[in-house]
């Protein structure tokens, strides 16, 4: 035989070959190309995410870090009644509720993820499923090491929480006192007989054992508390008699840290007997003119926006060990009309930091 013929037939040996592998190859370049597209794009109605979210109780701080949060989730993609789908309980600041809507409806369903807003639906939770295989997520808690969900924020979760806290660290607090009320001296702390504030007690009392702070004096005044939907109005009127008896004593009252603390009837009821001025612990507290006269305050609504980037993230496939536990961002605002009325005048840096929150 020829070269020529040899050669010859090799060519069409191997134009024989390609014909019968390109239809082999570009069927499995098509299968990785759904697979991969399948494995990328969001899941959808036939398969939505779904989302179990507790809120200790109805209205603030919750209901804006939920609100944010949501927002957030949204414009990452997840969208209720298409690919998210939400189930939502509010407990009145009851344990025995978690306890109950856990146990009788809810711990056997398929959630994606479990969203607790509060320290009392954290801490049921925490009783009911500490160490289970359901991952929540925490928001607004005031002392998550303390109650036992996280152990630090410089570390890894080591259980199946993780979160943002609630509350501006203490020392941030005082010397937010000390720059914008300089010859302060008496602090006024009314507060609720709960483990919100008996956290947050506890680090005040700290903070002013440290040579930076030890000019303060805090006098303290303990209420009942009150667990419902309405507990932070009937709370705010049990105040009011101690509001009355320290008004001569202090030079301003700072609102606890705790379901009453956040609410606007405590606030008010500061603005309505006492001649001194109230540090707010949220932004509505000025803003809203409750009544307080200058705060320094947890953004909620970069809160919630934080969380729900935790939430996407363990939403997609992240483990809880690899999403660590924040602080709050911070904000400030002032009322100037009820200030100047106390004769305090605003320093020009904290006008600066507080940028748009001023109330005229």
């Amino acid at each position: 035989m020829s070269l020529h013929r040899h050669q010859r037939r090799f060519r069409i040996s191997c134009l024989l070959r390609r014909l019968c592998f390109q239809p082999l190859l570009t069927g499995l370049l098509a299968l990785f190309l759904i697979s991969a597209a399948e494995a990328s794009s969001p899941r959808g109605e036939d398969n939505p995410y779904r989302i179990l979210l507790i809120d200790s109780l109805q209205g603030e701080p919750y209901s804006t870090v939920r609100k944010s949060m949501l927002a957030e989730l949204e414009r990452l993609g997840y969208v209720s009644g298409k690919n998210l789908q939400l189930r939502y309980y509010s407990l009145g600041n009851s344990e025995e509720k978690a306890r109950s809507l856990w146990l009788r409806r809810e711990q056997h369903n398929d959630y994606d993820l479990v969203y607790l807003s509060g320290t009392i639906a954290t801490l049921a939770f925490k009783t009911l499923a500490l160490g289970g295989n359901k991952s929540f997520v925490f928001t607004a808690v005031t002392d998550p090491i303390g109650i036992g969900v996280i152990d630090d924020f410089e570390m890894p979760p080591k259980h199946n929480f993780t979160g943002v806290s609630y509350p501006v660290r203490v020392e941030q607090r005082l010397r937010f006192i000390q720059r914008a009320m300089p010859k302060a001296r008496t602090i006024g702390l009314i507060y609720a007989d709960m483990p919100h504030s008996h956290s947050y007690n506890r680090w005040l009392e700290a903070a002013l054992q440290q040579p930076e702070f030890s000019h303060f004096q805090l006098l303290k005044r303990k209420i009942p508390f009150v667990k419902s939907e309405t507990g932070d109005k009937r709370m705010a009127r049990l105040a009011i008699p101690h509001i009355k008896e320290l008004n001569s004593q202090v030079d301003l009252f700072i609102s606890p840290n705790d379901t009453m603390g956040v609410q606007e009837a405590f606030a008010q009821a500061v603005a309505d007997h006492a001649t001194k001025p109230l540090l707010g612990l949220g932004r509505k507290d000025v803003m809203h003119g409750w009544g307080a006269s200058l705060s320094i305050f947890p953004d909620l609504t970069k809160m919630g926006i934080e969380t729900a980037r935790m939430m996407d993230r363990l939403l997609q496939g992240e483990q809880i060990s690899q999403v660590f536990p924040e602080w709050p961002p911070v904000g400030i605002a002032f009322d100037l009309e009820r200030l100047k009325a106390f004769g305090i005048e605003v320093p020009m840096q904290e006008r600066q930091r507080a940028g748009e929150n001023f109330y005229h």
